[in-house]
C-alpha cells in the first residue's frame, strides 16, 4: 500500500513537472510569435501609408 501511494506521487509530480516544462516552452514560443505578428503588422501599415501618399 505505501508502495502505491508513493507511486501514485511520483507520477502526479512527473506531470506536473513536464506540464510545467512544456508550458514555459510554449509562453516563450508564443511570446516570440507576438512580437513578429506585431513587426509585420507595424511593418505593413509603414508601407501600405506610404505608398498611399504617393499616389494622391
Amino acid at each position: 500500500m505505501f508502495w502505491k501511494v508513493l507511486g501514485a506521487i511520483v507520477l502526479v509530480w512527473l506531470v506536473f513537472v513536464l506540464l510545467g516544462w512544456i508550458i514555459k516552452g510554449l509562453f516563450w514560443m508564443i511570446t516570440i510569435g507576438v512580437i513578429a505578428v506585431g513587426i509585420y503588422i507595424l511593418y505593413k501599415a509603414m508601407t501600405s501609408d506610404s505608398k498611399e501618399s504617393q499616389h494622391r
